[in-house]
């Protein structure tokens, strides 16, 4: 298992671990992605469990190859199900080792550190996971040209993680929790990168 495989089933594991003891108030929650509760996000991150690669294509071509609409149709399909089954689909093999089209092991990475916090922020539970998870992605996150994937502007910054050993640029010192660093890089919300 490479590393960014146990990191991801790592991440998988913490964050069903951390929902697990939540009652069904907590999955009707409003995530930090807008529209969507902690069930519609969980569902969502977890559609790969449910949809193995051919029937996601059919449920892709049924809706004219529109991933948003696709994703949206789906994760409320998905946040319908009882929070034991998304749960269980956390937990599954398939999310453990899952590499995300186009993106491979490190987009998954990505892709659970990110909606992981999108769930456990707003319900007052902060980062579940892993510190080399979080490094990895905050490295995945900032680019050489001054803006994140996500096109967050960090030129002209030195942002540090107060909480883990992590630091990147020159410039305006600009620091906050791993949480935070990865929720304003990733353009979720945060007034830590605000000038």
């Amino acid at each position: 298992m490479s590393t960014l495989e146990t990191l991801v089933a790592g991440e998988f594991a913490a964050l069903a671990d951390a929902l697990a003891p939540l009652g069904p108030d907590a999955w009707a929650t409003g995530s930090l992605c807008a529209g969507w509760s902690v069930a519609h996000v969980v569902a969502h991150l977890t559609m790969a469990a449910r949809y193995p690669a051919d029937r996601f294509t059919a449920e892709l071509a049924a809706d004219g190859y529109d991933f948003r609409r696709t994703s949206d149709r789906l994760a409320a399909a998905g946040a319908a199900l009882p929070p034991a089954d998304l749960l269980a689909d956390l937990r599954s093999d398939t999310m453990a080792s899952f590499a995300q089209p186009g993106g491979g092991m490190a987009g998954s990475l990505a892709h659970v550190v990110i909606h992981g916090l999108d769930v456990t922020v707003p319900l007052g539970l902060g980062r579940v996971g892993d510190d080399e998870a979080a490094r990895t992605v905050l490295d995945q996150l900032v680019a050489t040209d001054g803006r994140t994937v996500f096109g967050v502007d960090t030129a002209g910054t030195a942002l540090r993680a107060t909480d883990l050993d992590w630091a990147h640029g020159d410039g305006e010192p600009v620091s906050g929790t791993a949480a935070d660093l990865v929720l304003a890089l990733s353009g979720r919300r945060g007034p830590v990168l605000a000038r």
